[in-house]
């Protein structure tokens, strides 16, 4: 069988084993993302697969780098990412999908036992702090927005279509309304 082949039988298999699971998303025919955890668990992340051209003969690219991940520390990451790794390299040549998804939720407890949440919130609030001296100066600089009324933006909707672009030739002059108000005639 071709890899392409491979991948056309696991992809109906992954969809008829994961249809209505939540946690689960098809973001491609290739790309694949999986929650570990339930919805509020702060020790709940996602996993990312995506196959390559020649997959499952060669592996599957793993990732992490999801923003749900982002209050997880960059080593646990790499552990998981390692213990995944370890096992692509036990089922290289075979549909793994499946298999990395349900291994990773076995062993939730194993991956994240060394997580620490980070918080987030201090390093938003720095770059806040940070940034606010500079953008202050540039809003006091922002004019206030014209205000149309009612009446113009009526008169403005009317001249626009639905995406709110102006017709083609809405500035064109009528030659006959103006030839006939200069007087020019060609008898």
């Amino acid at each position: 069988m071709s890899a392409n082949e491979d991948q056309e039988m696991e992809l109906e298999a992954l969809r008829s084993i994961y249809e209505g699971d939540e946690s689960f998303r098809e973001l491609s025919p290739v790309s694949f993302q999986y929650r570990i955890g339930e919805n509020g668990d702060p020790k709940a992340f996602l996993i990312e697969i995506s196959w390559t051209e020649t997959y499952p003969q060669t592996p599957p690219i793993i990732s992490m780098n999801a923003f749900f991940n982002n209050t997880i520390s960059s080593a646990v990451k790499q552990s998981i990412l390692a213990k995944l790794q370890e096992a692509v390299e036990v089922n290289l040549g075979t549909a793994m999908t499946y298999t990395l998804f349900e291994y990773a939720k076995d062993n939730k407890d194993q991956f994240m036992e060394n997580h620490q949440p980070v918080n987030s919130t201090i390093p938003i609030s720095s770059i806040i702090s940070v940034e606010t001296p500079n953008t202050a100066p540039s809003s006091k600089k922002k004019e206030k927005k014209e205000q149309l009324s009612k009446a113009q933006k009526r008169k403005l909707a009317d001249k626009t279509d639905h995406k709110g672009e102006l017709p083609r030739g809405w500035n064109w002059v009528d030659v006959v309304k103006h030839l006939s108000k200069t007087g020019s005639k060609e008898d």
